[in-house]
């Protein structure tokens, strides 16, 4: 049996002027991780679920909208910039 995985990428880790930034969505607003040990811990989370797939990995990145705070254009525009930067196809 062949399967594939499905990563949903959040505004939570953000690709911004070259390097990630970690953030956590909190009651209707998102703020910055500051504590090195959740920085970690979401880091380690995208890196465990990007490296399970052997035989195929979908990636969704939700479009960007300006009218909702959850999915905000300037966070996932630029995380779907970088992930075709490094080499993902996108499926059309």
């Amino acid at each position: 049996m062949i399967g594939a995985w499905l990563l949903a990428w959040d505004a939570d880790y953000r690709y911004v002027d070259g390097q990630f930034e970690h953030w956590r969505f909190t009651g209707t607003t998102w703020k910055r991780r500051q504590q090195e040990e959740q920085q970690r811990y979401l880091e380690n989370a995208y890196r465990v679920l990007l490296t399970r797939a052997r035989q195929g990995m979908v990636i969704f990145v939700p479009q960007g909208a300006a009218d909702d705070t959850t999915r905000l254009p300037e966070c996932l525009d630029a995380c779907f910039g970088y992930l075709i930067c490094c080499g993902i196809e996108t499926l059309t």
